[in-house]
């Protein structure tokens, strides 16, 4: 199997400017549509329409974002460590595809990195990205547009409202949360164990996870959005369930209130989202520190 093209590989003919400028935004930001990249060139000085964009990426055999990410990928040293979240779950499901319609048909199979990304996908991770770095009132579907590449209708194509990309965010996110917790707390029958491990994925996921599952940690009634947080309670009730469930099974003190107690873990752990720093103590050693302190307590013995 012959290893993926990079975009220098591609480039070391010394292309006009704006095929050079095509080509860097082909590396920086290799999830852009051709029509994007035009009106990028545009605003740039540098005026080409969307098929030059295509021909250019066609002659450089990047005209899908896959084989873009694929290139991206190539050109550096890290291999797939080099593209972000976002840009691994893009190559992730653009092979994921390639691989269903080869099930369903090898001849109309064709190079897997041909198969069309999945622009809902694109855009809820965008927005996640965003409501994550500047919170959901600050961003717009104008930006969220801009960042992937598209205009807002067409991400109102998707979507009918920032509300209710806001909500898909955080169903996805809590969705992804309850199947990694549930398979992790199913390898042990411990019941502090249990806890313990569903704290890791919890703490994991808001401090080193993808923009949804960070942004799934967030309590929305922080910024009074009440009716937002209406809509939200009923995904994040059911993946509180196992928290509860988890604690309920605890060996605790009598008089112990566990509602009280569920609250308080759940709180502490969203709100590493705001207080972690990489290079410190570990997400795993953090959940771990948290689930110790509420076993055995923090008071000095005599």
């Amino acid at each position: 199997m012959t290893e993926p093209p990079t975009v220098s590989e591609h480039s070391a003919a010394q292309p006009s400017p704006v095929e050079a400028e095509i080509l860097r935004l082909s590396r920086d930001e290799p999830a852009l549509g051709q029509a994007a990249v035009a009106e990028r060139l545009r605003q740039a000085g540098l005026p080409i329409s969307p098929s030059g964009v295509r021909y250019i990426w066609q002659k450089h055999g990047l005209e899908t974002a896959v084989k873009r990410l694929r290139a991206l990928a190539g050109s550096s040293g890290e291999g797939l460590a080099a593209l972000t979240d976002t840009q691994r779950g893009l190559l992730e499901r653009g092979a994921l595809t390639a691989r269903l319609v080869r099930g369903a048909s090898s001849r109309e199979a064709g190079d897997a990195v041909d198969q069309p990304i999945d622009r809902r996908q694109v855009i809820l991770n965008a927005a996640a990205e965003l409501f994550a770095e500047q919170g959901y009132d600050r961003s717009s579907i104008r930006d969220i547009a801009r960042k992937v590449g598209l205009l807002p209708g067409s991400v109102y194509h998707y979507f009918s409202s920032k509300d209710e990309l806001y909500l898909a965010v955080h169903g996805e996110g809590f969705r992804r949360l309850t199947v990694a917790v549930t398979a992790a707390i199913g390898e042990t029958r411990d019941p502090w164990e249990r806890l313990m491990r569903a704290c890791e994925v919890h703490v994991g996921g808001i401090a080193t996870g993808s923009p949804v599952d960070r942004v799934t940690g967030h309590n929305l009634a922080m910024i009074r959005h009440h009716g937002l947080f209406a809509k939200i309670r009923p995904v994040r009730e059911a993946y509180e369930n196992i928290y509860r469930e988890l604690i309920d099974a605890l060996p605790l003190a009598p008089g112990t209130d566990r509602t009280l107690l569920r609250l308080l873990l759940l709180s502490g752990m969203n709100w590493v989202y705001i207080w972690y720093r990489e290079g410190r103590r570990s997400p795993k050693e953090i959940a771990d520190a948290m689930v110790d302190m509420l076993r055995h307590g923090v008071e000095r013995a005599p």
